[in-house]
């Protein structure tokens, strides 16, 4: 099975994934997602749409999980075709893995199913690109059976992203040493500048987070050189249902963009 279009195109120059933690409405999605292709031709940079039909690894029974399957899909797919960026999103469990693949150019396995063979290879087996968020609980040494895993399917098209490291109780540390161990895989390494940091069930029901630290993680990521940067985007994070305060807001996503691309450019010599 041979690399798609999007994965060869990830290997370009730094690219972006970004978007809502989760689908909470088609317009408001889509509000971000026409953003984004607007920062895509003005940056000239490979940019991904990245929500989820459903968030099953809430901290509380009564967090708010998204749209499900059906109705999430049929959203992620007018947004892809009004806006033609490429669609990233999560999938839980085998069996979505092949309706996920239909919309989604990129299926993504959640930090907390990191290793689980049977999801990594049907959702490998669709031929989509496979972004694994390292689980926050696996050295970055550890990843390489996880590649093997995918790749034994044929699918060669895997990104690994970096998202912190449990760091004793509802805390995250991130071991920027990650990004290179990761890149001797063979594989694009992203970096979550996001869910980095994110502080987990740090408010009982549901997670706290350092939003104001998402442009200095960011930064150094693309100073260490990772090759993609994961950012979840909201117009008003304060009021999002899923994640708000460690998104970014979608006001300052551009500047950020621009300050990445750049360091990234002098870091390649290519600025």
């Amino acid at each position: 099975m041979s690399s798609n279009p999007l994965f060869a195109a990830s290997r370009s120059g730094l690219f972006f994934i970004a978007g809502p933690c989760v689908l909470e409405g088609l317009e408001p999605a889509m509000k971000v997602a026409r953003s984004l292709a607007e920062l895509k031709e003005e940056l000239g940079a490979v940019v991904v749409f990245k929500s989820s039909f459903d968030k099953a690894n809430r901290s509380s029974i009564d967090g708010f999980r998204g749209p499900g399957l059906e109705k999430g899909l049929r959203w992620l797919e007018t947004i892809k075709l009004e806006t033609g960026l490429p669609i990233l999103t999560d999938i839980h469990l085998p069996e979505q893995a092949e309706a996920a693949a239909r919309i989604a150019d990129v299926l993504q396995i959640p930090a907390f199913l990191s290793r689980q063979t049977d999801l990594l290879v049907a959702a490998a087996g669709t031929g989509a690109v496979i972004n694994v968020k390292k689980g926050q609980f696996l050295a970055p040494w550890d990843m390489q059976e996880v590649v093997r895993k995918i790749r034994q399917t044929g699918n060669d098209s895997i990104w690994l992203t970096e998202r912190g490291a449990t760091f004793g109780y509802n805390n995250l540390v991130v071991d920027f040493r990650s990004l290179a161990i990761m890149k001797e895989f063979g594989v694009p390494v992203v970096f979550d500048a996001t869910h980095s940091v994110q502080l987990p069930g740090g408010q009982g029901k549901q997670s706290g987070g350092q939003r104001e630290y998402v442009p200095l993680l960011a930064r150094a990521a693309a100073a260490a050189g990772c090759d993609g940067v994961f950012m979840e985007t909201h117009p008003d994070p304060d009021t999002a249902l899923c994640d708000g305060p460690n998104m970014w807001p979608l006001s300052g996503v551009g500047k950020l963009f621009q300050e990445l691309l750049a360091i990234s450019r002098v870091r390649t010599g290519k600025g």
